[in-house]
């Protein structure tokens, strides 16, 4: 039997021992170590050579990532490790650091129980590693702290024993800080990174060696000695003393929980259901044999195993040839194989049980976030994944030869279906087709892989997604049904900027309100006791009230008027972009008694209608995406670089110095960051380290609002400038 055979047989084993399992994800900025470090973890468990661990960026199998030498795809991989006389089945995400990509950190995040989060020693935390972690604890997941690139501070930047002190403790104080301000409170102590009970590595993934305090009593080698190991380039020797296989599989093993201990506190969190129930109980147990409860947070499609779900077994066991019931696709699917990953390939197994990350063949139609249960048990859906940025830069796609168009727009929802956090708009009436991600990178690589479909394409130049809003109050405004027998009255002003801020980071959840819960979290973020109570949906970042006394017959059409409300706010009436940041009130109705006179077609229509002129009578106005723009480059190109941040109508919000290296931390609109990546890298003579990170929306300048309005408008084929109230009203 071959190493790989034997290691798939006892994978097989270890799948049905939860407390020898650990589902981890590797996490951090772009280019601070994560697929090297996983490289690692490979070698340590025969996967790959020793030697190549480091170099070989085994996880990066895709073309692109090659080519580009980033991570795109979070990518999985379970092995099989021996730690302290027993084995141990690893199921491992390796994530991307890249802004653009961290829709996958989020979707990974779901399917985890820990993370070790990896942060440069020379750049320290970065904006995206603090994305990552919050991410990561956001989900209740646990984290633990490695420190890499530990030999660039000793041989580059020459530190002394007390300096490299320093570095590491100030590097340690912002992680904990973090961890203190977004960990579930029950955790916010015992989750700390603490040098003494080995929660916090240090190393070089590189190298292939690593140090925290168990090794150091365990091998006596300490901080001295590491520097001169560095310094008398004998790295290699030092990786012999205290690899770091050892050093990390210590760390998840003895920090990081089993699906046992994990599921008992997560699964309250990210399931809607009773915990009472057979499916709740079967999940915070982790039981094998109860209800089947899936969680997919990824699908790819393959051209011979067609839709290829990605998801965590959080209860029961899926198998081969049964049949599933996807709980949000309300529809039945056979599946078809299920397994485990091996880094680009897939190791079929008859069933995979609680506790594992699978992959399953055949649900067709499963999406990122859909649960998949058993046709007899079925059961409530988890929480939605909330992706923390939104697409923001869109490009209209064409086929080149239009006889491929049809194969397009398939091609077009399955990449839709494998990145959730891209959105595509089809319009087969006009024929433009428009993609719109988080940036241009994320473009460039989703046009690839439409390309690597077998669809030659040609895209627009990038254009950039506003949203509307408003700047005053207006109302009440009248909406009259067509057939005039029935009116709503409304009223419309800027949501405040506490809760609306609440909802852009995610601290309030879209959807139609539920319970009393909801209006303590409103109070909370602002809003009055008496309208909080009155919430009827949130949607867009914006809020529908229902402010109304006794209105007869008003609960028969309350889905109805939720359903205008969101279909009005999906295309503004200014840009036809989506608007947000509204409070809606609605404050009085008149009915018709008759159920026939008050159905969809009378409803729809006077409630967007009344939605549309409340907005043209209350100042309307654009929002812009802005980006945080991070810059480390060395003090002599500090003058060209916020120069090049200040001719882009860029602020610059801090600026901190470190030696000859100086930090500065900008904001800058994303219409005037196409081309930024060539010209701070001229500005900087190519000596500069910069990153982005999305920064949310803000007020357009007064002086550019109707030159961008006119642009939109006359790009979608809309009539130079918006129509009034009154055309809405009238």
């Amino acid at each position: 039997m071959s190493r790989r055979d034997k290691m798939i047989e006892k994978i097989k084993d270890l799948m049905y021992k939860p407390e020898s399992i650990r589902n981890i994800g590797i996490v951090a900025h772009i280019d601070h170590g994560k697929t090297t470090l996983s490289d690692n973890l490979l070698a340590g468990a025969g996967m790959i050579s020793e030697e190549l661990a480091g170099d070989q960026r085994f996880l990066d199998f895709d073309e692109q990532e090659q080519a580009r030498g980033i991570t795109i795809d979070a990518a999985n991989v379970s092995m099989v490790h021996h730690y302290d006389g027993k084995e141990y089945l690893i199921n491992l995400i390796d994530t991307p650091g890249h802004v653009d990509f961290g829709g996958d950190v989020t979707r990974a995040m779901r399917a985890v129980d820990g993370a070790v989060v990896v942060v440069c020693a020379v750049e320290g935390i970065m904006p995206q590693t603090e994305t990552v972690l919050r991410q990561a604890l956001k989900e209740h997941v646990k984290p633990v702290l490695f420190i890499n690139k530990v030999d660039r501070l000793i041989n580059e930047l020459k530190l002394e024993p007390d300096e490299l002190q320093n570095r590491f403790l100030k590097i340690i104080a912002e992680a904990n800080k973090l961890v203190k301000n977004v960990a579930p409170e029950e955790f916010r102590d015992a989750w700390k990174f603490d040098v003494a009970d080995g929660s916090v590595a240090f190393g070089s993934a590189y190298h292939n060696w690593a140090i925290n305090v168990p090794i150091m009593q365990k091998t006596k080698i300490n901080f001295k000695d590491i520097i001169d190991y560095c310094n008398d380039d004998k790295q290699k020797e030092l990786a012999h003393k205290v690899p770091i296989t050892e050093v990390l599989l210590g760390m998840v093993v003895e920090h990081l929980p089993s699906p046992n201990e994990s599921q008992a506190y997560r699964v309250p969190h990210i399931w809607d259901g009773d915990i009472e129930s057979p499916a709740g109980q079967t999940m915070t147990t982790t039981d094998p044999n109860g209800p089947l409860a899936v969680m997919v947070t990824n699908v790819t499609v393959d051209k011979h195993a067609g839709e290829v779900a990605t998801g965590r077994v959080y209860g029961g066991t899926i198998s081969k040839g049964t049949e599933v019931f996807l709980v949000g696709g309300h529809a039945k699917a056979r599946v078809q194989q299920v397994g485990v990953y091996f880094g680009p390939e897939r190791v079929n197994t008859d069933n995979v049980p609680a506790g594992n990350i699978v992959y399953v063949a055949g649900a067709r139609g499963a999406i990122a976030g859909e649960t998949i249960c058993d046709p007899e048990h079925k059961i409530v859906e988890f929480e939605g994944l909330e992706h923390i940025s939104e697409p923001v830069v869109t490009v209209a796609v064409e086929a080149k030869n239009t006889k491929d168009l049809p194969k397009l727009i398939e091609v077009l929802r399955q990449v839709a279906k494998e990145d959730p956090t891209i959105h595509v708009e089809i319009n087969e009436e006009t024929g433009e087709h428009l993609v719109s991600g988080m940036g241009e990178l994320h473009l460039e690589v989703i046009s690839y892989r439409i390309n690597e479909k077998g669809v030659d394409i040609q895209t627009s130049e990038p254009i950039v997604v506003y949203r509307e809003t408003v700047s005053a109050k207006a109302g009440p405004v009248e909406g009259k049904s067509p057939n005039k027998h029935n009116r709503f009255y409304i009223t419309v002003e800027p949501l405040d900027d506490e809760l609306f801020k609440a909802m852009q980071k995610g601290k309030i959840k879209e959807g139609k309100v539920k319970g009393k819960e909801s209006a303590a979290e409103f109070q909370e973020y602002g809003m009055e006791k008496d309208e909080a109570k009155k919430v009827w949906d949130v949607y867009n970042k914006s809020v529908f009230i229902n402010a109304t006394r006794g209105i007869q017959y008003l609960d028969e059409v309350k889905e109805l008027l939720i359903e205008g409300f969101e279909s009005a706010l999906d295309d503004g009436p200014v840009a036809n972009e989506i608007a947000m940041g509204l409070k809606f009130k609605l404050v009085d109705a008149k009915l018709h008694e008759d159920a026939v006179h008050r159905g969809p077609a009378q409803v729809l229509p006077s409630i967007r209608k009344a939605v549309y002129g409340s907005i043209m009578l209350a100042k309307p106005t654009l929002l812009e995406p802005m980006q945080k723009v991070f810059i480390n480059t060395p003090s002599e190109y500090m003058g060209s670089c916020t120069r090049e941040i200040q001719n882009r109508r860029g602020q610059i919000v801090d600026m901190t110095q470190d030696r000859d290296m100086v930090s500065i931390e900008s904001k800058v609109p994303v219409a005037e960051m196409f081309g930024f990546a060539g010209d701070i890298r001229s500005a900087a003579e190519g000596r500069c380290l910069w990153s982005t990170e999305m920064a949310g929306f803000e007020r357009l300048p007064g002086e550019l609002q109707s030159k961008i309005i006119r642009e939109i408008r006359q790009r979608k084929g809309l009539s130079a400038e918006p129509y009034g109230a009154e055309h809405y009203l009238g």
